[in-house]
Parts: C-alpha cells; structure tokens; sequence
C-alpha cells in the first residue's frame, strides 16, 4: 500500500488518491499503475531516478497496454549504481515497479 505523509505522521492511502509526480521506493519493489489503467497511480512523461546512495541502482520496469486485453512484455530501464537515471514512462501505462533506494521524481509530461 502507498504511504502518505500527513501531520507528521505516515498512512497508508486506501482510497485512490490522484496521481502522484514523486515516489519513494526503499526496500521491497513498489508496483504503481499507469494511465493504462482506472485510478493511475502515476503520468506518463519523462522522469528522473535520484539514488539515495553510492551503492542503490534504480531501475524501472514497465509495461503497456497494446489492445484491449494485451499487455506489453516488461521494458526495464536501469541506472548504474549511485547515477541518477532518466527515462521515459510510457503512454498507456498498464503496470511500473520500481526498485532500488531512489527518489523518483517526473519532470515533464
């Protein structure tokens, strides 16, 4: 579940929130939806991957819808290790996970 901040304090978000331009991931992979799909947790456009350290390789893995009912093959896009990486998310996102302990952050659309 995505976590917000709010007063000070982090909750989980039960209900679809709007799109967000910046994520987190630490830890386990996060799995978002694209505009592929009803509630997108993110926006297609061009995004930047900040490592949060010298070791933390970021990487995206991402699919789309091609026809109803058809899903692309995982595009990965990744970073060498403490480099910020800069791709695109694609339009018709279905399905994006992210890994690596990176800020995420989109910077056009």
């Amino acid at each position: 579940m995505p976590l917000v901040c709010q007063g000070g304090r982090w909750q989980t978000v039960a209900t679809p929130a709007p799109p967000s331009d910046r994520w987190l991931s630490v830890g386990p992979a996060v799995t978002l939806h694209g505009e592929g799909r009803r509630n997108p947790d993110v926006r297609s456009g061009d995004w930047t991957a900040t490592p949060q350290d010298s070791t933390s390789r970021c990487r995206a893995d991402q699919s789309t819808v091609v026809s109803p009912g058809v899903v692309s093959p995982p595009q990965t896009a990744e970073g060498p290790a403490g480099q910020p990486l800069k791709f695109t998310m694609l339009p018709r996102l279905f399905d994006l996970t992210l890994s690596g302990d990176c800020l995420w952050t989109r910077t056009s659309g």
